[in-house]
């Protein structure tokens, strides 16, 4: 993929770095599975699931371990929601 951007995977990235990288919003919504626009819906200061973002300037950027711990955190809430029929 020459010039164009791309997102390195685990296998290509220690832990420590995968853990402390910084991701673009494509970057995220990849991760994430959700369109770019999903992403950007829901880091607005007042959207109600808001997702953990970094602000570099006009740039934002996603930590993965941020990333993982919203995932993680959504997963708790999924497993304690009751059931609906």
């Amino acid at each position: 993929m020459s010039g164009a951007h791309r997102l390195d995977t685990p296998a290509t990235l220690s832990v420590d770095q995968v853990d402390d990288a910084l991701l673009t919003p494509r970057d995220a919504a990849r991760l994430l599975k959700v369109s770019v626009s999903w992403v950007y819906q829901h880091v607005q200061p007042d959207a109600e699931d808001r997702l953990p973002v970094v602000k570099l300037g006009k740039y934002l950027r996603f930590h993965v371990g941020d990333l993982r711990a919203y995932i993680d955190s959504k997963r708790s809430e999924s497993l304690r929601a009751p059931r609906r029929r």
